[in-house]
């Protein structure tokens, strides 16, 4: 826990410096000296990307195929794109086309066995260590988000016909999927830089509000990996579109990348759902009501600014780190914090939701923000991707 604690706020600290083009000016010698410093470390990192990739492309890492359809839905930057909401529209249209869809997950911040248990797997399970976990059969949900993971949860909850597997190996949950689950289509979440399972097709997503940030790999800015590999993609997904011009952007994209199939969209609200009682409204009761907006993820200011779009004054705006995971204290101070300051609700992600501690009594409400996406150009090249999966012509 504590070293949870420490990496918070080592990210809260940081991520300011590095996230947004030219967030790195204006600062003192010890920032200077700091992010000098971050830029070496780059340096060393790219060259380690870079190599690795390289390796698997020649075939000296070999990439497992698993005899079936694997997708990757991913970015190049660190959170913040909209991916959960992309995973889960491409794997719901896949099984409303009659596929057997597994996810595959890291399940990233899940609870991690202690070190006699992960040496007692070893010892029961072999070199391979324990089985991958199941969030979902396809048919029940059978972890929570504190075991699975925030986003695999999440998917589970809202995906019930589809099966949902975390592990770090995802070549190991890819075979429960084939083998013990019958099925035939893979969808890796978070898996652009994913390589030793071999992949059909990549879709990116970039965020149009800050699609690259400051241009720089980690840690000196948010890049997973050189901007440039976004080259590997198949599809390139531009997200956060509404209201913006994104000639400029898809321009750079073609660049980048000649031949991928550019979509456009926007994850939209739909509706209020309660974060304890799941009892739902419509978008139409945030209208003129005072808020607190609660987040724990990578880019808030897209969320806060849908509350406002949507007639909400927000009060507060209390952010914590990407992945957050909230004691009941944390939740109990919150709500306490919103009652003195005369708030009519919290408001929060779904993401985040399901990271809370459930409270019976709240004096007031926790609600979370239901997201889905809509294509606002291209949607003839998802329904392309889609059909291409599926083996199904327009």
């Amino acid at each position: 826990m504590g070293s949870r604690k420490t990496l918070e706020k080592t990210e809260n600290a940081l991520l300011p410096l590095i996230q947004y083009e030219g967030a790195d000016r204006g600062h003192g010698a010890a920032a200077s000296f700091l992010l000098w410093t971050l830029a070496r470390i780059s340096a060393v990192y790219a060259a380690v990307v870079q190599l690795r990739l390289f390796l698997y492309r020649t075939g000296i890492l070999r990439r497992y195929p698993l005899g079936c359809q694997v997708i990757s839905i991913g970015n190049v930057t660190v959170g913040g794109t909209g991916k959960t909401p992309m995973v889960e529209k491409l794997a719901r249209e896949l099984a409303a086309q009659g596929r057997k869809v597994a996810i595959l997950s890291r399940g990233y911040r899940k609870k991690e066995k202690g070190f006699g248990a992960r040496l007692a797997d070893k010892f029961r399970f072999g070199p391979g260590g324990a089985p991958p976990r199941v969030v979902s059969d396809g048919r029940r949900l059978l972890l929570d988000s504190e075991m699975s993971g925030d986003e695999p949860y999440m998917l589970a909850t809202n995906l019930p016909d589809v099966v949902v597997l975390v592990d770090k190996d995802r070549v190991k949950s890819g075979r429960m999927a084939v083998r013990k689950f019958g099925c035939d289509t893979l969808l890796l979440d978070d898996g652009f830089q994913y390589q030793k399972l071999l992949h059909r097709r990549d879709i990116v997503l970039v965020d149009r509000t800050n699609p690259f940030g400051n241009g720089r790999v980690l840690p000196r800015g948010i890049l997973r990996e050189p901007a440039g590999n976004i080259k590997r993609a198949s599809f390139v997904c531009i997200t956060k579109a509404r209201g913006g011009d994104t000639s400029a952007l898809r321009e750079r994209i073609r660049k980048l990348n000649p031949t991928a199939g550019i979509m456009e969209c926007n994850h939209d609200p739909t509706c209020l759902v309660g974060a304890f009682t799941r009892e739902r409204f419509p978008l139409s009761k945030l209208r003129g009501m005072k808020i607190v907006a609660l987040s724990g993820i990578a880019a808030p200011r897209s969320f806060e600014a849908s509350l406002e779009a949507l007639g909400a004054t927000i009060l507060e705006r209390r952010h914590f780190a990407d992945h957050h995971r909230f004691s009941q204290q944390e939740i109990i101070d919150s709500v306490n914090n919103a009652q003195e300051l005369g708030a009519d609700a919290i408001i929060t992600t779904e993401k985040d939701a399901v990271r809370m501690t459930r409270i019976d009594r709240c004096a007031v409400p926790v609600l979370f923000l239901r997201i889905e996406v809509t294509f606002l150009d291209g949607a003839d090249e998802f329904r392309r991707c889609v059909e291409e999966i599926t083996f199904k012509p327009a």
